[in-house]
Formats: C-alpha cells, sequence, structure tokens
C-alpha cells in the first residue's frame, strides 16, 4: 500500500471532533405584564435579553427588542452557568447562578441604557460577606423590589 493512502486510511478512522458549540440556557422574566426572556452562555456568564415592541406603523405585527450585555453582564471566569427567576410577580430581572461556586448576582435591563447589567457576584456564607450597604427595611433588602421599574412602549 502507497504511503499517502495509508495515511489517508488512518486520517479517516480517526473521530471527528464536533464543532465548537456556545451552549445557551432561555429564562422569561417574572413580571407578569413584561413579555421579556433572558439568555445567558452557560459557559462564559455573559446575560442578555430580548423583548417584544409593538410598532407603531399601520399593519406592523411588531419587533424583536434586543439588549446587550452592559456593565457586569459581559463574560466572566470561564464555569458553568445558568439564570433562575425569582417568583415575584413584579420583578422584571433574574439570577445569574454560578453552579461550581455558589455565587449569584441579579441581572436586569437598564432601557434607558438599553442594556443588560448584573451586580457583582456574591456568595452567601463568606467571610465579610458582601461590601454592598444594607438598606431598607430588612438586612440586605432594598425595599419592594430593587429593580428599577420597567417596561413601556417602544
Amino acid at each position: 500500500m502507497k504511503p499517502s493512502l495509508l495515511l489517508l486510511a488512518a486520517c479517516a478512522a480517526l473521530p471527528v471532533a464536533p464543532a465548537a458549540a456556545t451552549s445557551y440556557e432561555f429564562v422569561p422574566a417574572p413580571q407578569i405584564d413584561l413579555n421579556r426572556m433572558y439568555r445567558v452562555d452557560k459557559v462564559t456568564g455573559e446575560v442578555t435579553s430580548c423583548q417584544y415592541g409593538l410598532q407603531e406603523s399601520a399593519g406592523g405585527i411588531g419587533q424583536t427588542v434586543c439588549f446587550g450585555a452592559g456593565e457586569g453582564a459581559g463574560p466572566q471566569t470561564p464555569s458553568e452557568y445558568g439564570l433562575v427567576a425569582s417568583r415575584h410577580t413584579r420583578e422584571a430581572g433574574v439570577f445569574r447562578v454560578n453552579y461550581r461556586t455558589g455565587e449569584m448576582s441579579i441581572c436586569f435591563v437598564l432601557v434607558k441604557k438599553e442594556q443588560v447589567v448584573c451586580t457583582q457576584q456574591g456568595k452567601p456564607g463568606t467571610d465579610g460577606a458582601s461590601d454592598a450597604p444594607l438598606t431598607g427595611p430588612a438586612p440586605g433588602r432594598a425595599g419592594a423590589s430593587a429593580t428599577p421599574a420597567q417596561g413601556g412602549r417602544f
């Protein structure tokens, strides 16, 4: 057998590696009157969001309005990330969780800036807890909802 045919046969016998594919997780915002979905890259933790927007022109069916990653919502240290929605019916944000470290942050859309932003990642039970100021009626709680009011017409 010729060496070139032998090399070709050996290459054909090698397993074909699948193309590197990014995997995403999608979660709706818990707010009952908001048509918004969040997306997280399960490896990098980058969070983006899209929602339905009304189209004012006659006969329009609407449009998909998307918000890119802003402050804190961009790629994080590679790990295993997911999104978790709270059960607050007036909450427009979601939690980004790191399943490997237990850290989490809250992500929401700043409509005026047209971007998704996330708080700094925190982890309960660590020494020195969080450096964030504790405000509101209960420690660590800013009030009825820490997420700015959302919605409005586009």
